[in-house]
């Protein structure tokens, strides 16, 4: 984790973005109302730092990754990448924007081709958009092997002759390959033994520290947040309810789905683990295709008044790069 100046301009901005899903249901396919996944979030994303969102399954935050990378389209809002605006731009000049932008999905299982080799897989972004061939193609894969810690003779191999974490430097590499400025990492680390997490965590923030990549960090695993990332936003249902520098989120949460979810976390020390309080929340997650009114934690927030179901919060700054959306912290 490394520390960066609060007026460096962003290298991706996301403004008042909305993903909304509209599910058919009965015999005639009709629409059956909106999912709200992502409603409304906005954030920035500097060159070289490391940006996390965190939540609980479902709150929309992997959402939030595909839009941004224009896997989806947003329902509303901006995201703004190196001076463009990705939901304005047509299907070619998008294809041309992502070539800055990839992404590592969770299960590296499931994200290679088991017939291809895997030097195929990694050099496969080259090859397809006409970058490199040949000879100067089977160079530059075993550098981005290299690049990862493996061997050359690797390349010839298949996935199944592959360790799951090996599999997801395989994945890393293949992300490498067109040079991103901006990588998302979709819980990268979260299928992998946890013995392997750790050298995973490690080699992308080795990467970062040597290709000065830029990191949309999404994961439910707030450990595995704090070693890596520079700042934090929790999401709940589609919303962000507060960000902050990484130390200062965890050092003094303010929102209290984020005291919630921090007070779950174990600490090393058996003594500071007994004594502390954890907080339970009460009631069922609301689904996204029905939200509270107001603020959508009310309905599980001890603090919540009546307040709280007739206005929405704000996300208004306490301190310097610390944001909340509560009415009463």
């Amino acid at each position: 984790m490394t520390e960066r100046s609060a007026t460096t301009a962003p290298l991706l901005g996301v403004t008042d973005l909305e993903v909304h899903f509209h599910p058919r249901a009965g015999l005639w396919r009709r629409p059956a109302g909106a999912v709200r996944a992502v409603d409304g979030i906005s954030f920035t994303v500097r060159a070289a730092e490391t940006f996390a969102l965190v939540g609980e399954s479902g709150c929309g935050k992997s959402t939030t990754g595909y839009a941004v990378l224009g896997m989806i389209r947003p329902t509303a809002g901006r995201v703004d990448f190196l001076g463009a605006d990705l939901t304005r731009l047509d299907r070619v000049a998008l294809r041309h924007a992502q070539r800055d932008m990839q992404i590592i999905f969770q299960d590296p299982f499931s994200s290679l081709d088991p017939k291809m080799q895997i030097g195929m897989s990694i050099g496969e972004p080259l090859r397809a958009r006409g970058i490199l061939t040949g000879a100067a193609l089977a160079r530059r894969v075993v550098e981005l092997l290299d690049l990862v810690g493996l061997r050359a003779e690797h390349a010839r191999r298949y996935p199944h002759e592959f360790s799951g974490g090996q599999r997801q430097r395989i994945v890393i590499a293949r992300a490498l390959a067109l040079q991103p400025k901006l990588i998302v990492c979709d819980e990268p680390v979260s299928a992998l033994d946890v013995s392997i997490r750790s050298q995973i965590l490690n080699l992308l923030m080795r990467l970062q520290r040597e290709l000065g990549i830029a990191y949309l960090f999404i994961s439910h695993d707030l450990a595995v947040v704090r070693h890596v990332s520079d700042r934090v936003a929790v999401m709940y249902l589609g919303h962000i309810v507060e960000e902050a520098p990484t130390e200062r989120l965890f050092a003094a949460p303010a929102h209290p789905y984020t005291q919630a979810l921090l007070s779950a976390i174990l600490l090393p020390d058996p003594a500071a683990q007994r004594a502390r309080r954890a907080i339970i929340l009460q009631g069922d997650l609301p689904s996204p295709a029905a939200p509270p009114s107001g603020c959508v934690f009310r309905t599980r927030c001890a603090m919540a008044q009546g307040l709280c179901a007739e206005q929405k919060p704000a996300l208004r700054e306490l301190a310097s790069g610390h944001r909340v959306a509560c009415h009463f912290v």
